[in-house]
């Protein structure tokens, strides 16, 4: 019993330091990564600058002067980037010793050419009226819906569209309930039925009888 119970104190001394070991290398791993980010011609402070560790969702962005704050790891690969200017990227030294960096990044203009805009006369009244006429303005959102509920698109789209589960469970459900309902008897035949061949003749009509290629 006495050596298990130094056995155990030996293995919970040597797990206790790689434990500490572990915690102080991975302490030592975090950087405190702050500057400021300004503009590679006339050093002004950018702000909105988006400051992000490359493969990893966290980042930051500079304020209204250009400062920005964020903690990261050694090693870590760090994207400045902005809407008017070109990306910049940093890596955080694997041998820095502490646990600060600072950094002045400048960024350099991004150009953005717009497409050429040509500048017509303005037309006379008469191709004013034939162009307003003849344009074709795509259909809104309630013009859609109109047609979507359209009783012929309905139609087609239930002898096209199988249906989904719920609806075969339906289906199932009846069938059984009809059996119950005439256990023991003879069922009605639709055949004597005027409803019934009022759905006939009205889908004869319609044409939902007819070979389809």
């Amino acid at each position: 019993m006495k050596k298990i119970l130094l056995y155990s104190t030996i293995l919970l001394l040597i797990s206790t330091q790689k434990l500490n070991a572990q915690f102080e290398a991975s302490r030592d791993s975090v950087v405190q990564l702050f500057g400021v980010v300004m503009t590679a011609d006339s050093l002004v402070g950018i702000p909105a600058v988006t400051v992000m560790v490359k493969g990893q969702n966290r980042g930051t962005i500079s304020n209204a002067y250009g400062v920005f704050s964020i903690v990261v790891l050694k090693g870590d690969e760090i994207e400045f980037t902005h809407v008017s200017y070109k990306p910049k990227r940093i890596t955080i030294p694997r041998n820095l010793e502490g646990n600060q960096y600072s950094v002045v990044q400048l960024m350099v203009a991004d150009t953005v050419y717009l497409p050429a805009t040509i500048i017509k006369p303005r037309p006379t009244p008469e191709q004013f009226a034939r162009d307003f006429v003849n344009t074709k303005i795509d259909d809104d959102q309630y013009e859609v819906a109109r047609k979507n509920l359209n009783e012929a698109n309905r139609r087609a789209w239930m002898r096209t569209v199988s249906g989904d589960g719920g609806e075969a469970t339906r289906i199932q459900m009846n069938k059984i309930a009809n059996q119950a309902v005439y256990r023991g008897q003879a069922p009605p035949m639709n055949i004597f039925n005027p409803a019934a061949w009022g759905e006939f003749i009205n889908a004869w009509k319609r044409g939902d009888f007819k070979r389809k290629n």
